[in-house]
């Protein structure tokens, strides 16, 4: 399975909404630049990083900097509202990227399940014309048995799950019952190690991101469990809490990203 870095893997270098920015903000060069150092073959642009925001010329400047470096991307949104959905196969298309993950909820637009359904029907043919992969992620607003009937019903090569391993907590789902129903339609792995501590008063509990391979998710059990797929990638995601300072919690998200590539070598992901 190959390794990949996310613009989610350094979400304070990139700056969070309603926090102070970073001292010197990420760019998206930056991030390819990064994961070549890494030397890790593919970098997921997600919804943090939003791809339809920019100039034709700029994507042009991505794609030719992902060639020099030899890296794959992949893409990432959210919505599923089919002229969006047209618009990153576009991007997919002109980037050569073969998958483009989405979840079904915008800010502005939170559709049913069933017409969630709809509008992927209406691009699938497109999306299989192409031969690019549409990736549904689990979160907390879907269960992880209705998102595998949806893809059961879709019932299309090119379209499958991208599995999370901690969103589905939100939905009081643990990562084995994620794992036992969507593996078998996996075909993008975020891998986002976390802990679960009790608060210092002792009444409830906080879920907190950890460097991958430090934490609760057991990720060699996790990489068993994936069907086998020449083409799969296992991203690398972070939650990384605010420390003393953004400054220093970008510091810390590259420790953790560093860290983590190396585990997941250790794995056997190449």
């Amino acid at each position: 399975m190959r390794i990949g870095i996310s613009s989610w893997t350094y979400p304070w270098a990139l700056g969070v909404a309603g926090f102070e920015p970073p001292p010197q903000p990420f760019t998206l060069p930056n991030l390819l630049e990064r994961a070549s150092e890494l030397k890790v073959s593919v970098v997921q642009l997600a919804d943090n990083l939003p791809l339809h925001k920019l100039r034709s010329a700029e994507v042009r400047e991505v794609r030719a900097q992902a060639d020099s470096l030899c890296l794959t991307i992949e893409l990432g949104t959210r919505g599923v509202e089919p002229a969006h959905l047209l618009r990153y196969l576009d991007l997919a298309l002109e980037l050569r990227a073969g998958l483009v993950r989405t979840l079904t909820h915008t800010a502005e637009s939170k559709p049913s399940l069933g017409q969630a359904e709809k509008w992927i029907r209406e691009v699938l043919p497109s999306f299989e014309a192409a031969r690019v992969v549409l990736g549904l992620e689990n979160y907390e607003l879907h269960s992880s048995s209705e998102l595998a009937a949806l893809v059961r019903r879709l019932d299309s090569p090119q379209v499958g799950v991208c599995l999370d391993t901690v969103n589905s907590l939100g939905r009081l789902e643990t990562p084995e019952c994620v794992v036992e129903a969507l593996a078998p339609f996996t075909v993008n792995l975020h891998v986002k190690d976390f802990v679960i501590e009790r608060v210092p008063q002792m009444m409830g509990y906080v879920v907190r991101g950890a460097p991958a391979g430090t934490g609760m998710l057991e990720i060699p059990w996790l990489l068993g469990k994936m069907p086998p797929n020449r083409n799969m990638t296992a991203v690398l995601e972070q939650w990384p809490p605010l420390i003393e300072s953004v400054e220093a919690t970008v510091a810390m998200e590259r420790e953790w990203a560093e860290q983590g590539v190396r585990y997941l070598r250790s794995c056997g992901c190449t």
